[in-house]
């Protein structure tokens, strides 16, 4: 099972590869805006934590698994493990499915100068973030194949870092970039899951 979560997450990372190299194709560009981020800012650290806990996950735990660590024992079942593998399959189609869904918009990272268009079709009519939905799928299910401390532990890690770069830093930019064009849309569609975490206009700062 541990190298069958390894070639899941191989797979997981070559098709945003992949995704990389339609959106040089079509725009000119690769889209990754983690390099230009400012050092300890929160885009850093939320994306540095997320890729943190990729790497435990994905292959961190599988090699763990390897030398001789244990699984939990409330997870070291077959209909377990047959759920994680099912997981992690629709999360790495249905990722690419919601990077392919962005379009020209598609960016790792987020560059405060650029003004990219607001998707709010396919997808994104049901959730406002279902690339970090998939994906965080797509690590549920590996920890499931190999459920051992390290996996637990990475994906936790994981889910840290997308939320931290979910509401530090691409929802203020989208609201920046967007106004009420994007305070609507969040109004009506969940963050992460289908109405819920619905954006209340009444609570936000006044400017």
């Amino acid at each position: 099972m541990a190298l069958a979560a390894f070639a899941m997450f191989a797979a997981f990372i070559l098709l945003t590869g992949v995704r990389s190299l339609i959106q040089r194709r079509r725009t000119g560009d690769w889209g990754n805006r983690q390099r230009l981020m400012p050092r300890r800012s929160w885009g850093w650290w939320g994306l540095a934590l997320a890729d943190l806990g990729y790497l435990m996950v994905g292959l961190g735990a599988p090699v763990a698994a390897m030398a001789g660590m244990p699984p939990l024992a409330v997870a070291a079942h077959p209909v377990v493990h047959g759920l994680g593998i099912v997981l992690a399959i629709l999360g790495i189609l249905a990722t690419f499915d919601s990077q392919l869904a962005l379009g020209a918009s598609w960016r790792i990272g987020v560059d405060e100068a650029e003004r990219t268009a607001l998707v709010t079709t396919g997808p994104f009519r049901r959730v406002r973030n279902p690339v970090f939905t998939s994906a965080a799928t797509v690590f549920l299910g590996l920890a499931f194949m190999v459920p051992n401390l390290l996996a637990i532990a990475g994906l936790a890690v994981t889910l840290t870092g997308i939320e931290m770069q979910v509401r530090l830093v691409e929802e203020p930019y989208l609201r920046g970039v967007h106004g009420a064009a994007y305070t609507d849309y969040a109004s009506r569609v969940g963050r992460f899951l289908p109405g819920i975490g619905r954006l209340r206009i009444d609570h936000l700062p006044r400017s």
